[in-house]
């Protein structure tokens, strides 16, 4: 008897009183976990720092919880938490060891309780104006095929030959009392920047980004970065995950206990590029917004609008290395 996927996004169930992972009844409202494990809010002071939601309404790291049953958390999420625990705490190495699936598992577990809490602030927003709550058709589809591949944590799911996910991992000279977080709901893109590394991930594009950018990645991949060079490769990937115009489908089949997800060509029956063009001027406003922290403006970064500001390669297309970049970290 293959194992039951459970689909929220069917009957719209975001209530509290359900596991968000299984759909299983809870035993009480209490029943809840941080969206932000406690050792990263812990190491970093996160707990009261304020979290901006889309609504524009301000909650604090440790207000978001995500409703889940004590034995789920206890034989699946908290083995995952601790296992990427102990590889954060090695710092770059211990990162580069870990299966890239787990990471893609606890990444998207994060981005999905932040979406979950936004859907929950949504729907009380909406209800309290006597309206239904809604979503566009292809993001309620993104959102509830993440949900699916979270659930690869506890349903012997595989992935038939591919991943649904590209992941970035570089080492960076950090400065190690900072927290550099970032994401992007609708496209699902998540950064991180701690201790020595850096990684960014796309948690729906079957690898897509990851080749569109891999000639430049294999370039630096190696290196010790600058925290404005991991930056700009973070806007880089942002900006090309928002080009991506197509919207992943997969089939999906049960054999005996296990189940099968397998991807669809994305290229489906459209001869269109699989990434819009990509405009400068738009990539420029991106990488300001990334580079806050050295006050560099648009006017500066697209002064030459054929070749935008790089901290990454010269003129001449050669990496620059870290070292001779004299920015405050």
């Amino acid at each position: 008897m293959p194992a039951k996927i459970y689909a929220p996004f069917e009957r719209f169930n975001f209530s509290n009183k359900n596991c968000f992972l299984t759909g299983e009844a809870l035993k009480s409202e209490e029943e809840k976990i941080q969206v932000f494990p406690q050792w990263l809010m812990s190491q970093h002071a996160l707990e009261d720092k304020p979290f901006k939601m889309l609504d524009e309404n301000i909650a604090t790291y440790k207000d978001l919880k995500l409703p889940c049953s004590s034995h789920i958390n206890d034989d699946f999420l908290e083995p995952l938490e601790e296992e990427i625990a102990n590889a954060f705490e090695k710092g770059y190495e211990g990162v580069k060891a870990l299966d890239e699936l787990k990471l893609f598992q606890w990444a998207g577990k994060l981005l999905y309780g932040i979406i979950f809490n936004e859907i929950q602030s949504g729907i009380r927003l909406m209800h309290s104006q006597g309206e239904e709550f809604s979503m566009s058709q292809s993001i309620l589809l993104k959102f509830s095929q993440l949900h699916l591949m979270l659930q690869s944590i506890n349903l012997p799911i595989i992935f038939e030959d591919f991943k649904p996910f590209s992941i970035f991992l570089f080492k960076v000279n950090n400065n190690h009392e900072e927290f550099g977080y970032r994401d992007e709901i609708n496209t699902q893109t998540f950064a991180l920047r701690i201790k020595d590394f850096g990684m960014v991930i796309c948690l729906q594009d079957n690898a897509s980004n990851y080749y569109y950018h891999k000639k430049i990645y294999d370039q630096i991949k190696d290196e010790m970065l600058h925290p404005i060079q991991f930056e700009e490769f973070s806007a880089r990937v942002f900006y090309s995950n928002y080009l991506f115009n197509r919207l992943p489908e997969y089939n999906i089949l049960p054999v005996n206990d296990e189940i099968y997800i397998e991807e669809m060509p994305l290229r489906g029956l459209s001869s269109k590029p699989l990434f819009d063009e990509w405009q400068n001027k738009t990539y420029g406003q991106v990488l300001e917004n990334f580079w806050k922290n050295w006050g560099l403006l648009l006017l500066e970064i697209i002064k030459d609008p054929e070749h935008p500001v790089s901290y990454l390669f010269d003129k001449d297309g050669n990496k620059i290395a870290a070292d001779s970049i004299l920015l405050s970290l």
